[in-house]
Parts: structure tokens; C-alpha cells; sequence
């Protein structure tokens, strides 16, 4: 009995461990294996010529989330196309379990500057730094997200203390591609041509349903719904304080460039968001170093002065920065000769070991599987970066949301105003809902007030600087002036690697003024703007018609809309006042009628601004609305210029046809289109599928049937058409196919050769040392014509690359008019250019005429990225000209 009572507590204790390890079995054997990626996708990813597409990406992501508590996948949005875009949680289990909490953690340290210093350091104990990672937005740039299933996987499985420190610390949140259209684009075009002469060939078109490459300058205006998602993550829900894009370059360079970036750099930007990329950076180099992978470069190449990238998120006070490695043909293997390999001028002039470049590539065979591979280590770097450094990274979030905030209060300028009295008020809604979208917060007055001299009315609309993202908001309301830095002392100029101008209100052509000195008691005057902001009216319950202005962009997009609606739609041929408010002619009449009741209700319903509703009818002068037949040229060429032209019109509702310059020759451009539409392409590629640089021609790299050119007869059969009554428009360089010796052939006439009575100067002014990378300037216009319905005398216009014209007297049956020609003062309007004061008094936007037909030519790019919506009008009204 006594040897029973002392065995007894061991038998309980063996029995509650077999327990314990029978259920632990058990559950062990329930659980879904964590499979490979070559066990998953049948190959090792990053294996000569092959690639995996979207879906079994995500389909793999989505059996590691099944199958491990270290990962968990978001839905964060669609693509243009409408693909599902992913956020891929990858972090240690009690993370994740705990993700909302550490969601609100990051919110509070990067929204809050008065937290006390007990939640303050509540907040930074029990946080984790959240890494973000985007990859391969540029979907030729297939090496990141073909990496993305490794770096999960390991992490995934690992058992190695120091990463399981890592996981502990960190929170990677990973967009497994950034652009799944794209992505699959590249790989059906791969998979299409391998094992053929063209394997490797570049993909015809944009990889993108709009943009392409383009993608990439879209994160100011966000007009994508890719990136719109990916703002979201780190402007409005999870706050993460690093984050990374991850990209390609060119082939026979550095094998790698990880931060620092090269000068210039944004002077918005806090000095301490500087030294952390290169804290990361030097870090990468490092490890990638230490690891044999040579050939990694820092403060080479990219500058870091504009934003438009994924990486304004720097702006909002996020350590941000991108890695690009060198390219291979897709998946097919290249061999760089060594004498291949080249520095390009900005931080490695030669490609020679140097404190940029410590440990170069000697050369040979580069594969897919190399540019994987740095893409885990310089990955894996980062995440060691954060984790080491948790505490001090969170703590410097809060410290920038507090410093940005009382930098508003104490530093000008304290406010930006936008009266609410604006030409085009259409797009002072679009203006205030897109600052919301990028986490600025607006306000109203709630009464009349005079500041700084001006009178200001009730509900005109206030920025404060006092906010978080001061940074961003300073950067795109304010006038951009090139920060100049030179090579050596006086010497050569740092040229810009973008553009050099984005400011809003100059680029939508809004009036908004900077108060510069503090006003008190200012803010007891404001009222927050917490919903999505509209100058819209209730619709009466009876009304004749509604007028639209000319004036707003808006009333172009419901013309368009009614009209394929089928509503009745005509525009004023003059000016009228109703209702104590001027219509300027061109403006547009919808009718209201009865039959088209419910249509009326959806079109109205989308609206931002009220129209002017007459109530009984009245005696006007109109003409009806008649939207022409548009043939839309875009060539194969990664025609990104096209693709936003293709967005523009499908934004506005304007019907239009896609046409390749190699079907000229066999299209009827008369019997089937009124107006055709040439955007920014260089001539060369139009006519002949090649490029041109300097006198030397470059055969494309496209597969057959991809580079055929328009050639002399499709020339000459668009030429017929503008001599029957066609209307041409076309912008940038596309614009000089029209220049020198030109032929018409009409029915059994002969052959007649002309020369519009313009040219180009551009090449002469270049040589005079004129140079303008993207930069806004002021355009004097020819008032009461029809290309300028609606807008003012003078209007900012965006030049890249462009053309200037000259024009002649005419002679024969042509005619020209200058529309638009620079101000000879105060030409630069923000931005940068060289030798400025040449191009005084010259023409940027001309009208030809050739018999009945007629040629709308800009020297200047009115839709450039959907980012000018200052001239977005001038295309309205081109495309709308009268048939002569």
C-alpha cells in the first residue's frame, strides 16, 4: 500500500505527458506540411527559362498560409484589370495573433504627436517594426516576385534562433507583385516564344492595362488602382515604418544598387530618414559582400529628389528605398563580356572598384537564379536591419510625426489656402479628395476672415502644415525649385534623373496662396472635413436643362457621358449668364427629359459639381454635341504616352479606336474615323518601327509584325484624309511627322507635294543650351477659339522632350494659327530648365489647315501622365473642333 502511494504522482505525471505528447501527435499530424517551392511550382524558382505567372504565386502564398502560423495573406485590392492584389503577412505566430494590435501601435506612434511619454513608451516596448516590400511593379523586372515564394518559405520553416529573433521583432508585410496584369503579361509573351530565336524577345506593349513603366510615377496623382492599394497600406492602414521596392536595371552595369541614393535629394525629407537608408544600405552592402556577391553599388545613378515613385512614402516620414539588380532576358541566361560592363557617370564614372562599388563583377554568365538570389540576401538584410534596431526605428517614427507637426507651427509657411472660388471647381474636388486619399487632412472656415491682406469667405478650404505628413503636403502644394549641385565646384550640373516639377494647384491650374505668418486664434475658425468632399447640390424635381461650364474639366466627362448615354446634349455658341453665374461659350446644355429619366439620375449622381439648373426654357444659341469617330494611334514600343492617353479617354468617356502605325496603309481613314490622334512617340519608330539616335538607326528587339512602321503610302493615305476634311491631332514628338516635304493624292489627281507652313526649332535651341527635363511653363493662349473654350489667357503647360515651333506665311489652300506661345516673363513656372529665356515668345500649340482639313500640333505633352489637368481641355476641345 505504501509502494503504491508513492508511485502514484509519477504514474499521474507519465500518464499527463503521454497525453500531452498523444494530442501534440495528433495535432502535429493534422497540420498541413509546409511544401517547398520546387516541390509546389516543379522547378526551383529563379531556374534558367522559367517563370511562374500571378496565380501560382498566389496560389503557393496561399498553401504557406494554410500551412504555417508565420504567414497570413490580405486582400488589399484589385488591379486595373481586375486581378485579387495581396498583402503577405510573414512574421513569428504571436505576431500575427496579435496583428491588430501592433496595426494600432504603428498608427498611434506614426499619427499621434501628444502621446504622453508613459504610452509612448507602451507603444514602442510592445511594437514591432513592420517592414513593407513591394515587388516588380515593372513586370520585365520579374526576378523580385520571382524570389518572393524563397524568402517566404524560409521564413516560413525556419528554425535558426537568429531569424526566429527576426520574426520576433519584425513584421514583413510583402506585396508579392505589385502589378499582376503585368506580371502575367511578361510571362504568357516568355512562354509564348521559348525555345525559339525570340526567347527573350521584349514583350510588344505595355505591360500594364494603361501605364507600363509608367506605374512607377503614378504615386502624387495615384490615378491607378494598383497603386491606389499600395497607398493605402502606408498612408491610411498599417503605418509600416520601412519600406522597400524592389527592382531591375540595365544589363552591363553594377550586378546591384542598394541605398544610399545620389544626389539630388528631396529638402522636404528629414535629415534622420536620410541617414536610416543608409544605415540600411550600408548594411545591405555588407551582407550581400560578406555572402561573395559582388558587384553591389551604393549612391550611383538614382537620385532621390522627385516623388511620383512607390517611395513617397518617404514623404510620410516611412524609411524608404529601392534595391534594382541587373537584368537578364527574362529567365534566359546572358554572358557580359567584361569590357561590357560600364559606370554611368552619377557615383561610378568608371566600372572600377571604388567606395561605391567595393568588390565589382569580373563578368561571364548571369542568370535569373543570380538575380534571386541577391534579392533573399539583400531581403534578409533588411529584416536583420529592423531587428536590430526595433526600438530605436519606432521611437524615431513618433519623433518625425511630432518634429513635422511643430515644424508646421513654428516654420512657414503655417497654411495653404484654396479659395473656393476657382476657374475650374471641378478640379478643386478632385485636388481636396486626393489629399485625403494620401492621409492629409482638410478644412473649412466657418466664417469670412482676412489674412495676410486677402479676403477669405466662409467655406474656403485651409491646409494646415501642423499635420504628420507636413512633408508631402509642403512638397505638392508648393512650387518646385531644383535643388542645383554640381560634380566638382563650379563645374557640370547634376541633372535631374525625372521630372522636376508636380505641384497640384499649378499643375491643375487652382489659385491657392500660403499664409506665412502665424494668425491667432486661425484654428479656432476651421472645421474638418472628415467625408469625401463634393460642391454638389440636391437635384430639383423639375428643371428644363442643366448648363455645365466650359470652364471645369468635369463638364467635358458628363458631356461625353450623356452623349453615350444617348441624352441630348448641345454646347452654347456664346457666352450667357444665369442665375447670377457666367457660362462661357462652349459650355454644354443636357436636357432634361422625361423618357430618360433613370439615366439623368445615374449620370447625375456621379457628379462633383452642380450644374446650373434652368428651370423653364429659354432662347440660346447651340449647337449639338457631336463626339467623332477617333482613331487612337499607339505603337508596340512600350508606348506608355499612349497608354495614358488610353486612360484619359476611357476616364472621360471618350470613344476611340486603337490603331498600329503598320495598318495605315490598309485602313480607310475617311470612311472610318473624323479625328486621328498621334501622342508622344518619336518619328522614327512611327514610320519606320526603329529607333533613331542621333543619325543611326536600331532595329527593335520585338518579335516579327510587332515593329512595322507607317512607311511613305500609309503617309500618304492619312494625308488624303486631312485633305478630305480629317482632323489630326498629335503632341511631343510625334508632332514632327508632319514637318519637311509631305503628299496628298486625291482620287485621279496627281500627286501633290506641300509643306505645312511650320517647323520645328527644337534641335536649334538645344544646341543653344536649352534644356528642360520636365518642367511647367506659362503659355499665353489665343483667347475666343475653339481650341481654348474654357480656359484662361495664360495656363502652365508641362514640357518634356517636346517641340518648339516656327511658323510661315502660308500659301495655297493651308493656313496656320498660333494657339499657344510662351510668355516672354516669368516663364518657369516650377521646375528647372537651362537657358530658359530662349524659347521667350515661342510657339508650343499650333493650328494648320490643309483645304477642308485640319492639324492641331502641342509641342508639349496636355495629358502628360494625367498629371496636367490644367490643359487637359485642350484636347477636349481639339478632339470637338467644327468640320471646315
Amino acid at each position: 500500500m505504501k509502494f503504491k502511494n508513492r508511485i502514484q504522482p509519477f504514474s499521474w505525471l507519465m500518464l499527463t505527458w503521454m497525453i500531452l505528447f498523444w494530442v501534440s501527435a495528433i495535432d502535429i499530424q493534422a497540420s498541413p506540411v509546409v511544401q517547398s517551392p520546387e516541390k509546389y511550382f516543379g522547378f526551383k524558382p529563379g531556374t534558367d527559362r522559367m517563370l511562374f505567372d500571378y496565380s501560382q504565386l498566389i496560389g503557393y502564398l496561399k498553401k504557406l498560409d494554410k500551412a504555417s502560423p508565420r504567414i497570413k495573406m490580405f486582400e488589399i485590392g484589385k488591379s486595373p484589370l481586375g486581378k485579387k492584389l495581396y498583402l503577405t503577412c510573414i512574421s513569428s505566430e504571436n505576431n500575427l495573433k496579435n496583428l491588430n494590435e501592433l496595426k494600432d501601435i504603428n498608427r498611434k506612434l506614426a499619427l499621434y504627436p501628444d502621446l504622453s511619454e508613459k504610452e509612448r513608451e507602451s507603444c514602442v516596448s510592445r511594437g514591432r517594426v513592420f517592414v513593407l516590400s513591394t515587388l516588380s511593379m515593372h513586370s520585365g523586372e520579374v526576378a523580385p516576385s520571382q524570389a518572393a515564394p524563397l524568402i517566404a518559405y524560409q521564413l516560413a520553416t525556419t528554425r535558426d534562433t537568429d531569424y526566429l529573433t527576426i520574426l520576433d521583432n519584425v513584421v514583413l508585410i510583402m506585396v508579392p507583385c505589385h502589378n499582376p496584369d503585368g506580371m502575367d503579361m511578361v510571362v504568357n509573351h516568355y512562354r509564348k516564344y521559348k525555345k525559339t530565336k525570340y526567347e527573350g524577345s521584349s514583350m510588344p506593349g505595355i505591360y500594364h492595362k494603361y501605364v507600363g513603366h509608367d506605374n512607377n510615377r503614378d504615386f502624387i496623382t495615384l490615378t491607378q488602382e494598383d497603386n491606389q492599394a499600395v497607398a493605402r497600406v502606408y498612408s491610411h492602414e498599417w503605418f509600416p515604418q520601412v519600406m522597400v521596392e524592389k527592382h531591375q536595371m540595365g544589363s552591363t552595369t553594377a550586378r546591384y544598387f542598394v541605398p544610399p541614393n545620389h544626389d539630388p535629394i528631396a529638402e522636404n525629407i528629414d535629415a534622420r530618414l536620410w541617414n536610416w537608408c543608409g544605415i540600411f544600405g550600408s548594411n545591405m552592402i555588407k551582407d550581400m559582400t560578406n555572402q561573395g556577391l559582388a558587384g553591389v553599388s551604393q549612391h550611383y545613378l538614382f537620385d532621390f529628389y522627385w516623388p511620383g515613385s512607390t517611395e513617397t512614402s518617404m514623404w510620410k516620414n516611412v524609411i524608404s528605398f529601392l534595391t534594382e539588380g541587373a537584368s537578364v532576358n527574362y529567365a534566359t541566361p546572358i554572358f557580359v563580356e567584361s569590357n561590357e560592363l560600364k559606370g554611368y557617370g552619377k557615383g561610378l564614372a568608371e566600372y572600377k572598384k571604388s567606395t561605391n562599388m567595393p568588390l565589382p563583377w569580373p563578368g561571364g554568365w548571369w542568370r535569373l537564379s543570380d538575380l534571386v538570389t541577391y534579392e533573399v540576401v539583400s531581403t534578409l538584410s533588411i529584416l536583420k536591419t529592423a531587428s536590430n534596431h526595433r526600438r530605436d526605428i519606432l521611437m524615431v517614427r513618433n519623433d518625425l510625426c511630432r518634429d513635422e507637426v511643430q515644424k508646421g507651427k513654428t516654420k512657414p509657411p503655417f497654411y495653404y489656402i484654396l479659395p473656393l472660388a476657382q476657374h475650374d471647381r471641378s478640379e478643386l474636388v478632385e485636388t481636396v479628395n486626393l489629399l485625403k486619399e494620401h492621409g492629409i487632412s482638410v478644412y473649412r472656415l466657418t466664417r469670412d476672415m482676412v489674412v495676410n491682406g486677402k479676403f477669405l469667405k466662409k467655406a474656403d478650404l485651409v491646409l494646415p502644415l501642423a499635420q504628420p505628413f507636413r512633408a508631402f503636403l509642403k512638397e505638392v502644394m508648393e512650387k518646385q525649385i531644383y535643388p542645383v549641385r554640381h560634380y566638382t565646384p563650379g563645374g557640370k550640373i547634376i541633372r535631374p534623373y525625372d521630372v522636376t516639377s508636380w505641384s497640384l494647384p499649378l499643375h491643375r491650374g487652382l489659385t491657392c496662396f500660403e499664409v506665412n505668418r502665424q494668425i491667432a486664434g486661425f484654428d479656432q475658425n476651421l472645421e474638418k472635413i472628415d467625408k469625401s468632399f463634393s460642391l454638389k447640390q440636391d437635384i430639383p424635381p423639375v428643371f428644363w436643362a442643366a448648363a455645365f461650364s466650359a470652364n471645369c474639366n468635369e463638364s467635358y466627362k458628363v458631356a461625353f457621358k450623356a452623349s453615350e448615354m444617348g441624352l441630348k446634349v448641345e454646347r452654347l455658341k456664346e457666352m450667357i449668364r444665369l442665375n447670377h453665374q457666367d457660362l462661357a461659350t462652349g459650355s454644354f446644355l443636357v436636357y432634361n427629359q422625361k423618357s430618360n429619366h433613370s439615366k439623368m439620375t445615374s449620370l447625375f449622381d456621379s457628379i462633383l459639381v452642380s450644374p446650373v439648373y434652368i428651370k423653364d426654357k429659354i432662347p440660346v444659341k447651340t449647337v449639338p454635341l457631336q463626339v467623332p469617330r477617333i482613331a487612337l494611334v499607339e505603337t508596340y514600343f512600350h508606348d506608355m504616352d499612349a497608354g495614358w492617353t488610353r486612360y484619359l479617354f476611357d476616364s472621360y468617356s471618350i470613344p476611340y479606336t486603337v490603331i498600329r502605325p503598320g495598318d495605315f496603309e490598309n485602313i480607310d481613314f475617311r470612311k472610318r474615323f473624323d479625328v486621328v490622334v498621334f501622342p508622344d512617340i518619336s518619328r522614327s519608330i512611327l514610320m519606320t518601327g526603329k529607333w533613331k539616335y542621333e543619325d543611326k538607326y536600331y532595329i527593335s528587339e520585338y518579335p516579327p509584325g510587332y515593329s512595322k512602321g507607317i512607311g511613305k503610302k500609309g503617309l500618304k493615305r492619312l494625308m488624303n484624309f486631312m485633305e478630305n476634311g480629317g482632323i489630326i491631332i498629335s503632341w511631343g514628338r510625334s508632332a514632327s511627322l508632319f514637318t519637311g516635304t509631305l503628299e496628298v493624292s486625291v482620287a485621279k489627281k496627281p500627286v501633290e507635294e506641300f509643306q505645312l507652313p511650320f517647323g520645328d526649332m527644337s534641335s536649334q535651341l538645344k544646341k543653344s543650351g536649352f534644356y528642360c527635363p520636365g518642367a511647367l511653363l506659362k503659355l499665353d493662349l489665343l483667347p475666343d477659339h475653339p481650341i481654348t473654350r474654357g480656359m484662361g489667357e495664360t495656363i502652365g503647360v508641362f514640357l518634356r522632350r517636346g517641340l518648339v515651333f516656327e511658323t510661315y506665311i502660308p500659301s495655297f489652300d493651308m493656313d496656320r494659327r498660333v494657339i499657344g506661345k510662351i510668355s516672354e516673363r516669368d516663364i518657369l513656372l516650377s521646375g528647372y530648365c537651362e537657358k530658359v529665356s530662349g524659347v521667350a515668345n515661342k510657339t508650343l500649340l499650333l493650328w494648320l489647315k490643309k483645304n477642308r482639313g485640319q492639324l492641331v500640333l502641342f509641342g508639349f505633352n496636355p495629358q502628360f501622365r494625367a498629371s496636367t489637368h490644367g490643359s487637359f481641355k485642350l484636347v477636349f476641345n481639339s478632339i470637338l473642333l467644327p468640320r471646315l
